[in-house]
């Protein structure tokens, strides 16, 4: 009777369907026996119990919206007949709470790359970075021209990061573009660098090289096509320079303490909340508690889950931190005349997701149950081991952008629809279902869906952590071999 049913909290009010169930189906939830009255969509929500207008619908233990009329025991709950409880800025209280018992993790080790200036790599590649849109096909250009002729001994793979951005921008919005392609050109992942400009933008030469701390180093060649007879033999002699330096690096063990990985979630279906997001937060505990670094961004899709990690963070200044952080997207949204809520996608909502605080409380799973040791603003840079967030966005590309800005070697992206995007840094899709991974094997590199099926989340995430081990010692992921790698930055200005 209990076949293809899901009840994660003894107090919700809803239950989860793991498989398509038809109407007239009699079905037990939590010692609750219900008959359907309708068909109810696989990873979609019943109710166990009659709910009556305006009465919280439970889910994760915790309100995910009210529902707008009264629902009969065995219904369909969705967004026919559920609304959001999100408004606008909330006044918090913190209010810290014991934080839970990490898991111990034995010591282990990834074929990593040191650098000179103290950080690891997980690859040895040579990134070109346009300063300015209006040069990106000369980067692509330059970037095809070096794979085409073979790429030299140690280089792992040449890509060249086209963006719109670098000129007709103004003050904090022109800002954030040079901080995240200045993180970008940091990055330890990248052996040497190629930094290429128009000549006459606002992201002048001079500007942008005064961000980098070892701009006169030999990671960084410097090309202003104005002010060359033939940039492309030029970048070409420039590329072999750098190609040059990066060769002299090798892989050397490093201890998990040195990985930063970020997390990200796109494409959300009714499982991600059940499956590969709490794997993900297992794996995020478990790398924690060797001494190393997570990173959790996507800020609308925290409205309504504030309570998972408000009390988790490490002081009060970090608490505040977090507050504003909330606060001044939301203010975002409104000065714009949106609303906070309307955040769940088509696709998420096909998929089971009705409300923003039900896709919340999912992704913030992500983020396990270690505290929160420090938040960065948008265009920031990881300093602290340790569950860091990130302010930014939810769309996938300036997500996964601003993560690897930030210094992450790798990004964890959970999917139940599936999409082949791939960012600077190795990017690892997580599957929330078996189909979606069954299905697209050219995108997925891991199935979470096998929790569903009997796996443990500690077995699972222990599956996890040796795929992250070995992608940081070379292994590549589908995205690398695919080729996709992309790059999007968040703009919130005047353009001139």
């Amino acid at each position: 009777m209990n076949s293809g049913v899901l009840l994660i909290h003894p107090a919700d009010n809803v239950a989860i369907a793991l498989r398509r169930l038809a109407a007239g189906t009699r079905i037990e939830a939590g010692g609750i026996a219900v008959t359907l009255a309708t068909d109810i969509p696989c990873g979609h929500k019943f109710a166990r119990v009659a709910i009556r207008a305006g009465e919280p619908v439970r889910k994760f233990g915790q309100p995910i919206g009210s529902a707008k009329e009264n629902i009969a025991a065995g219904a369909w709950v969705h967004t026919q007949n559920v609304r959001t409880n999100l408004e606008g800025v909330l006044d918090y209280t913190f209010a810290p709470q014991p934080v839970a018992k990490l898991p111990a993790v034995a010591p282990c080790t990834f074929a990593g790359y040191a650098r000179p200036n103290g950080e690891v790599g997980i690859r040895n590649e040579l990134w070109i970075i346009p300063t300015v849109g209006c040069v990106n096909e000369v980067a692509q250009a330059l970037a095809r021209n070096l794979r085409a002729a073979g790429l030299p001994a140690g280089v792992d793979a040449v890509q060249a990061f086209s963006h719109p951005h670098g000129c007709s921008q103004l003050g904090t919005d022109h800002e954030s573009t040079q901080q995240i392609l200045a993180g970008l050109a940091m990055h330890p992942n990248a052996g040497a660098v190629l930094v290429i400009g128009l000549g006459c933008e606002n992201n002048t030469m001079a500007s942008f090289r005064a961000l980098l701390p070892d701009a006169d180093s030999g990671r960084y060649r410097f090309l202003s096509v104005q002010e060359s007879p033939d940039e492309m033999a030029e970048g070409a002699k420039l590329l072999g320079e750098l190609a040059a330096h990066a060769a002299q690096f090798q892989r050397t063990p490093q201890p998990l303490a040195r990985l930063r990985v970020g997390l990200k979630c796109g494409g959300s279906d009714g499982f991600s909340g059940l499956t590969a997001n709490p794997v993900v937060g297992a794996f995020s505990d478990r790398l924690v508690a060797a001494g190393g670094t997570t990173v959790l961004t996507e800020v609308p899709e925290m409205f309504g889950a504030e309570a998972l990690f408000l009390n988790r963070c490490a002081s009060r200044a970090v608490f505040d931190d977090c507050v504003a952080m909330i606060n001044g997207f939301k203010e975002y949204f409104l000065r714009y005349n949106q609303v906070v809520y309307e955040n769940p996608s088509p696709g998420n909502k096909e998929g089971g997701i009705t409300t923003l605080e039900e896709k919340s409380l999912g992704c913030l799973q992500k983020g396990g149950t270690s505290e929160v040791v420090a938040v960065l603003p948008y265009g920031g840079r990881l300093a602290k081991t340790g569950l860091n967030f990130l302010t930014g966005p939810g769309n996938d590309i300036v997500s996964l952008t601003a993560l690897a800005a930030s210094g992450a070697h790798l990004v964890l992206f959970t999917t139940g629809r599936g999409t082949p995007l791939g960012g600077p840094v190795p990017t690892l899709k997580i599957a929330s279902n078996s189909d979606l991974a069954a299905r697209k094997t050219g995108w997925i590199d891991f199935d979470a869906g096998r929790v569903i099926g009997g796996l443990s989340l500690e077995a699972a995430a222990e599956e996890l952590l040796d795929l992250v081990l070995v992608t940081a010692s070379g292994r590549r992921t589908h995205n690398e071999a695919n080729g996709f790698h992309e790059i999007a930055i968040f703009k919130d200005g005047v353009t001139l």
